[in-house]
């Protein structure tokens, strides 16, 4: 049935953030748009090693439902996603699309991707409610398949905490008062950087907050990058950096390799996968860090966000919609598919039993010293705060890099820095002809 980019994508708005059901099933995971006989599939994918992974498919159940399924490389973030919507607009659309949570609310609004409630509906109860929400939008129509996901956490140097006699904060409150405490001890040393060169650190900061950037009223989107949630995780950061408690240049650099490497940082807040960043950046302190949940607003609190993550999911342009969802399914929840994901990928899957289990029996190399690393790691992803993606992320996320990176090196307001990042993404709504209330 033929809808509305506005109508839409506000139907998916709702559904994110209220859990709405009304979002009609328009594309199909109708049985009668997979072709009878072989049936080929093109999947564009990002993740490393993937051809492996297709090869079990395809030399397996793929084989003995006459469904092959080939790989096409691509670019990922907002490229792969401009990518989709240009084939899209031509109808040549691949199959199947690696799609990060925050750009399905864009996909869907443009009807790009497929309904594939019938096909996947019943893998609901192998990922957590608010992973798999991210793929439903909150509605009785699924989107796509979670693939992998993202829990925050807290990395420190176990060493240099006993040194400096520092504890593990659990609340934010002693995150910065352990900041304070070791520039005190150690001038020279900073407990972290707060960066502006990845904006989902930051939004998963304000998603553990509790912020809800994109919501909708009536019919109309309502941004709320500048509520309070986010406000107070903004002022926090701008007080440590103002304050000279922790350092103020971007990670990823060559600088901030050498800090972390060498001791001059001794903490970092990232999420699941720090330890592959960690073995290249900091090659010579393997073995000297742990892994923490992540510091809460109160004592009372266990919730964590989510930086990065990824689907599959099946376009509406493929003919064979319903073969694409059962390789989707396969891929995501099969266990021999999500051993060699983490194998070959080095994913950390959405599914829960594949948490623990294959190679996630025992920690990373470079957390050899941390036995229950994944353990602790499954226990953590319960607890990911729900989140509220809207039509235009790649916007406020670039405002974020511009805004908080300027403030960020000139120890500036990072309370004006949010409300640039608000501004710049209610205005770029309403140019695009989205309605949006005040």
């Amino acid at each position: 049935m033929p809808i509305t980019k506005h109508s839409r994508l506000v139907a998916s708005t709702v559904a994110v953030a209220l859990g709405a059901t009304a979002l009609a099933a328009c594309g199909s995971g109708d049985d009668s748009k997979a072709a009878s006989g072989p049936v080929s599939l093109t999947y564009w994918t990002w993740t490393p090693g993937m051809d492996k992974v297709v090869d079990l498919w395809n030399k397996g159940p793929g084989k003995k439902d006459q469904i092959t399924v080939t790989v096409k490389k691509q670019a990922s973030g907002d490229t792969l996603v401009t990518k989709i919507l240009t084939a899209h607009k031509a109808k040549k659309a691949p199959d199947l699309v690696q799609a990060e949570y925050q750009a399905l609310p864009t996909l869907v609004s443009n009807d790009a991707l497929a309904d594939i409630s019938k096909e996947v509906g019943d893998a609901k109860g192998k990922f957590a409610s608010g992973v798999w929400q991210q793929t439903t939008l909150g509605t009785d129509a699924v989107y796509a398949v979670p693939q992998d996901i993202g829990p925050m956490m807290f990395y420190y140097r176990e060493d240099l905490f006993k040194k400096y006699g520092l504890t593990v904060p659990t609340t934010w409150e002693q995150f910065a008062e352990t900041a304070r405490a070791l520039k005190k001890k150690a001038p020279d040393t900073d407990l972290t950087t707060f960066s502006a060169n990845d904006s989902g650190l930051f939004a998963g900061l304000a998603q553990q907050a509790g912020a809800k950037w994109w919501t909708t009223s009536g019919e109309k989107w309502k941004v709320g990058i500048d509520d309070a949630a986010t406000r107070k995780v903004a002022t926090f950061w701008g007080d440590l950096v103002k304050d000279g408690s922790i350092d103020n240049q971007p990670m990823y650099t060559p600088a901030w390799n050498k800090a972390i490497d060498t001791g001059k940082q001794i903490a970092w807040v990232s999420a699941v996968w720090a330890p592959g960043t960690l073995t290249t950046a900091a090659p010579d302190t393997e073995g000297k860090w742990a892994m923490a949940p992540l510091p809460q607003w109160s004592d009372s609190q266990d919730v964590t966000g989510s930086w990065g993550g990824s689907s599959t999911a099946v376009t509406t342009d493929s003919p064979h919609q319903a073969a694409a969802a059962k390789f989707a399914a396969w891929l995501n929840t099969d266990g021999d598919a999500l051993n060699a994901l983490a194998k070959d990928s080095g994913i950390y899957p959405a599914s829960t039993s594949a948490q623990l289990s294959g190679a996630f029996t025992t920690p990373p190399a470079y957390f050899s010293n941390q036995p229950d690393f994944y353990t602790k790691a499954a226990e953590i992803a319960k607890t990911t705060a729900p989140a509220a993606w809207g039509p235009n992320v790649n916007v406020a996320y670039t405002s974020f890099k511009d805004a908080f990176g300027a403030a960020a090196k000139n120890k500036s307001d990072f309370a004006a820095a949010l409300k640039t990042m608000q501004d710049a993404t209610v205005t770029d709504m309403k140019k695009q002809g989205f309605g949006v209330s005040e």
